[in-house]
């Protein structure tokens, strides 16, 4: 099964990846503490909202037609050649704006001055970030698994050791340059092993302009630029509201929690963008959509759920392993919030059908509404139940999102084909 074959080429890519990101993530740690680690925490936040305007956050459309398109040259050329120029302007026009404002949005964003500097110089390096972004997208769109789990793996090393180094000199703010500089330097073995490839050509990217294929991705931008915005904004609020009901410490401890969570979810979620959206966005029918939906459900529930079970019986020696021992608090963190991933996962299997599809009023409505839920839940369950109703939210909003998603696609869910 492809599905299989494409966990397996993830696996490669997560393993690394989270190996790259714990290690990074435990000098931090040792070097900063808590406090430095909800710092950069919203720092991570930041830089991901402005790395999607900076390509146009066109990638999953990209990925999507890159793989409609996928024995038709003539639309493959039209469709990289508008995809680089949309990278490549937003990226001349949103870093400048970085570069000018940084002092106003590290105040704005961050209400601390420290991320002054390295907001500069991610104004300067954005581009190739853009750009890097985009060839990735194309690989991934035309089911080069190999080459895409070369190069992603390639990215989480150099990211690792760009970190492990700036940390170890500077401390809080080498961490902040590593996280803007380690794109910088991917982009150029990505470049180098792109041009390398046999369906590599200067006129895929030459190109005329064209308008048909930009306003398709338009749909797609929008969509991701609601999720980049939302995403990340609900976290610094919530950060925020930890550090004022709780403290500092309590929200490193619930960066620490994310970091955790992200890590091992990381596997799922590489095979959903590398496998399910390319595949769902190829398929016609509601039986072949339907099959593969229930496939999923049958390969990828089931792990989540012992992903869950195991995390949460280890929890105190990952917590040694990962961090410090002034992280221990952070143990009453993981039981709801391994609930939320495990809803959280089973939504998203769905939720891809929204991005194949370009459901894209859809998909916006649900993205607002359950970020706003998200915000309101953290703040009733903060006030009441102080650090662990952060985590009580997470779960009680995935649930309802998840319950959404099922009466979204209840007709194609529950449809019987003869």
């Amino acid at each position: 099964m492809k599905l299989i074959k494409t966990s397996v080429f993830s696996a490669i890519i997560t393993v690394i990846r989270i190996a790259s990101g714990f290690v990074a993530n435990k000098i931090v740690a040792i070097y900063t503490g808590p406090g430095g680690v909800a710092l950069i925490g919203a720092f991570t936040n930041f830089i991901s909202i402005a790395l999607t305007f900076s390509n146009g956050a066109i990638n999953n459309g990209v990925v999507k037609y890159a793989s409609e398109y996928k024995d038709k040259e003539k639309k493959q050329k039209l469709l990289y050649s508008t995809s680089f120029k949309i990278s490549l302007y937003c990226s001349l026009l949103f870093g400048p704006i970085l570069i000018i404002f940084a002092k106003y949005l590290s105040d704005l964003v961050l209400t601390n001055e420290i991320y002054t500097n390295a907001i500069r110089v991610l104004g300067f390096s954005i581009v190739f970030y853009s750009l890097n972004s985009l060839l990735i997208s194309i690989l991934n769109g035309r089911h080069e698994i190999k080459m895409f789990t070369l190069v992603n793996t390639i990215g989480s090393i150099v990211g690792l050791l760009v970190t492990v180094v700036l940390v170890y000199l500077y401390k809080v703010n080498g961490a902040l340059y590593a996280l803007v500089l380690s794109q910088s330097i991917v982009f150029l073995i990505t470049l180098i092993l792109v041009v390398k490839s046999n369906w590599f050509s200067l006129s895929y990217f030459t190109q005329p302009f064209n308008k048909i294929i930009a306003r398709k991705l338009w749909g797609f931008s929008l969509m991701a630029i609601i999720t980049a915005i939302a995403v990340p904004v609900s976290q610094i609020v919530l950060r925020n509201l930890l550090i004022d009901k709780v403290s500092i410490q309590g929200a490193g401890y619930w960066q620490g929690m994310m970091k955790v969570s992200d890590g091992y979810l990381l596997l799922i979620v590489t095979s959903l963008s590398t496998y399910y959206l390319p595949k769902l966005a190829s398929l016609k029918t509601d039986k072949e959509l339907q099959k593969e939906i229930f496939n999923g459900y049958k390969i990828i529930l089931p792990v989540v759920l012992l992903g869950c079970v195991v995390i949460y019986s280890l929890r105190f020696f990952i917590i040694k392993l990962l961090y410090t021992p002034t992280f221990i608090s952070m143990e009453s963190l993981f039981l709801w919030q391994l609930v939320g991933d495990f809803f959280k996962m089973a939504a998203w299997i769905l939720s891809y059908l929204m991005l194949a599809k370009a459901m894209i009023k859809v998909f916006i409505i649900t993205e607002i509404v359950f970020t706003l839920m998200y915000v309101a839940l953290g703040y009733l369950f903060v006030n009441f139940c102080g650090l662990q109703g952060i985590t009580i939210a997470f779960a009680l909003n995935y649930l309802l999102y998840f319950v959404t998603m099922l009466f979204l696609f209840r007709k194609l869910i529950f449809k019987k084909f003869i």
